[in-house]
């Protein structure tokens, strides 16, 4: 599914889960707002979530991750895996517009309505647009700088907004510590 529409991006380093997104809402080619808050602090505070898409639609996928999230006591895994199947089986989430990551502060997951729940070996996911210039940035900025992981995800996010014209650099982070 291809998202034009923000850019999301999440990394686990150094024993911080940090994750941002930029505040930019377009529709078709017009800018419609500047400042939008696509990431949210789940679960009293210790998961984080961000999405692209359709806005109803993400916050309606969240809203039911944090059912599964409440369902199993916490278990970020475990509700990402009922999520994602729910929402692959089910008629209505089916036809849903969005993709999201949730992250722990040790794990970090894109979800998707195709059925994937993907866990990268490094930490770093990204959705959106520009996730993928992000995602190529927080790489780099990780392995060749000293950058907190708040300090990353706002470079990189940085770094998509000069290259996306979906992404802006009104960027909101969120973070959580073990």
């Amino acid at each position: 599914m291809k998202i034009r529409s923000t850019t999301i991006l999440g990394i686990i380093h150094n024993g911080v889960a940090a994750i941002g997104g930029d505040g930019q809402v377009s529709l078709g080619n017009t800018i419609m707002k500047h400042n939008s808050h696509k990431i949210r602090k789940l679960y009293n505070g210790e998961v984080l979530s961000g999405f692209a898409g359709s806005a109803a639609d993400a916050l309606t996928l969240l809203d039911r991750f944090e059912e599964k999230l409440e369902l199993y006591r916490g278990n970020v895994d475990r509700a990402a895996v009922e999520l994602a199947k729910d929402w692959r089986m089910d008629k209505f989430l089916r036809r849903l517009e969005a993709m999201i990551i949730v992250m722990s502060k040790d794990q970090a997951f894109v979800i998707s309505g195709t059925g994937d729940v993907i866990t990268p070996d490094d930490n770093i996911v990204a959705i959106g647009s520009g996730g993928m210039y992000a995602m190529a940035a927080a790489k780099m900025l990780k392995k060749h700088s000293s950058l907190s992981a708040e300090e990353i995800v706002q470079e990189a996010l940085n770094t998509a907004s000069e290259i996306c014209i979906y992404t802006n650099d009104k960027i909101n982070i969120e973070k959580i510590e073990k």
